[in-house]
């Protein structure tokens, strides 16, 4: 039997295959550029799993490597024969590499990929930290070589965070980047904790030199295995005009920077991230001198590893709790303000009771709860940055993380200025509390988490 088709309908059919055929080209076209914005490529969740292990591996490693002089500085300055103010050197070196890094750590990880800047910075400083003691066989002058070797180490780690934030912003989705950061975060605890136990034992048994072989040697190794297994090795060759281009600021971009640095919720996390970080240093600085003065009959090892211990925990579990809120039907900023009030408010009561307790075990479980309930900000703050603006959240981490290593170091002078003056560690915790609440002020009244890198109507998430 024939089929018969009248002109009308021909010309139907044909208009209807037009249209099909463009359509079909329109959802390619948007297909295309939405993988090449990274918006459709999220980790499954077996990849998730894979490469959180993988960079919380890496943290940890980085963590190992920077405390690797700390750990030893005591004993080099007994073989070269430094004082404290060459050790000082020596040792702050790091801190100012550090700060110089992190915007452009961000915005290169943004236009390049954030794997690609962790992996080849990571190869770079194993490999400074590995021959480290090396240089003391290439001149007399140890003093700058290690100390131009540290400083060169804070460049390159300057950009790991930043690249973590640029990272988890494109692959991780919204309701498990909490989680995910938070855990991937623990690595600096274990980092710090490895490095201690491992570190002194290899100062008894070998000398100084072996932890920076040990160090150094473990991270190269991290990053053969992400070569082998993780990533092709090819797509971490950046021709140097890519590289060029992905460190220019001032190429047209399809990100509204104008727009972005305009908001009020972009520095409100940048503010509060800032005051966070501050406190941190302030903490991390003075702690373990604030029990070596107050209690000097006390175990060293208790006070500088419990609260370290006890962050590990909460981190995870902050970061758990944030993500199951969000799938419970929790609005992000809701979830994100919650946790920041633990982050920077709770903690701050525990940072006062510390310096009005005359007793060392209720100052250990006050600075453990302390420094554990910090780790809060994890999913708090530092995942708004991912909220706000997924195509930058890169550089402002690395604006929010520069911003918070000065202060730190106004902080952690300025507290040591109060010990002076007043003869009181209570002025410091009164230091941390303060510097914390105005980070939480500003963030509660400005912080939204709606993305302001797109010229289309905000969603409230």
């Amino acid at each position: 039997m024939a089929l018969s088709v009248s002109e009308n309908g021909a010309q139907v059919c044909g208009a209807d295959l037009h249209s099909l055929h463009h359509l079909k080209q329109q959802l390619k076209t948007t297909e295309e550029g939405m993988k090449k914005d990274g918006a459709d490529s999220f980790w499954s969740r077996p990849e998730s799993r894979i490469w959180t292990v993988a960079l919380l591996l890496g943290t940890c490693l980085l963590y190992c490597t920077r405390v690797a002089l700390p750990i030893s500085v005591a004993a080099m300055s007994a073989h070269f024969d430094w004082d404290k103010r060459q050790s000082g050197i020596v040792l702050s070196s790091f801190f100012w590499g550090y700060c110089l890094t992190q915007i452009a750590g961000g915005h290169l990880s943004d236009r390049i990929g954030g794997v690609k800047v962790i992996l080849l910075s990571a190869s770079v400083w194993g490999s400074i930290t590995a021959i480290t003691p090396l240089l003391t066989y290439v001149g007399s002058a140890h003093l700058v070589l290690i100390a131009f070797s540290r400083f060169l180490m804070g460049l390159l780690q300057g950009v790991y965070f930043p690249a973590l934030a640029s990272l988890f912003s494109r692959k991780v989705r919204e309701n498990e980047r909490a989680f995910t950061y938070s855990t991937v975060g623990t690595g600096s605890q274990f980092g710090t904790l490895v490095m201690g136990a491992a570190g002194s034992l290899l100062l008894d048994w070998y000398g100084w030199k072996s932890v920076f072989y040990f160090s150094g040697t473990l991270t190269l190794l991290w990053v053969y295995c992400m070569r082998k297994y993780l990533v092709n090795g090819k797509e971490l060759i950046i021709p140097l005009e890519d590289l060029a281009k992905g460190l220019s600021l001032s190429k047209q971009t399809k990100v509204p920077w104008k727009q972005i640095f305009k908001k009020a919720p972009v520095w409100a996390v940048i503010t509060a991230q800032l005051c966070a970080a501050g406190s941190f240093f302030t903490l991390l600085s003075w702690l373990p001198t604030f029990f070596k003065e107050t209690f000097p009959d006390s175990k060293g090892w208790v006070f500088n590893v419990v609260p370290w211990l006890v962050a590990i925990p909460t981190s995870l579990f902050s970061g758990f709790l944030s993500d199951q809120f969000i799938k419970q039907g929790y609005k992000a900023i809701t979830v994100r303000k919650f946790m920041q009030v633990v982050g920077s408010g709770v903690s701050s009561i525990f940072a006062l009771c510390i310096g009005h307790t005359n007793s060392f075990c209720h100052a250990v479980v006050f600075a453990s709860a302390c420094v554990g309930l910090q780790s809060f900000n994890h999913s708090g703050i530092s995942v708004n940055i991912q909220d706000l603006a997924p195509s930058c959240a890169g550089l402002l981490f690395g604006v929010a993380n520069t911003g918070g290593a000065l202060l730190g170091v106004v902080c952690v002078y300025l507290a040591g200025h109060l010990i002076e003056i007043t003869g009181s560690w209570v002025s410091v915790f009164n230091l941390v509390a303060a510097v914390n609440a105005f980070g939480l002020c500003t963030f509660l009244i400005f912080g939204k988490a709606h993305r302001v890198d797109t010229e289309s109507a905000f969603v409230e998430l």
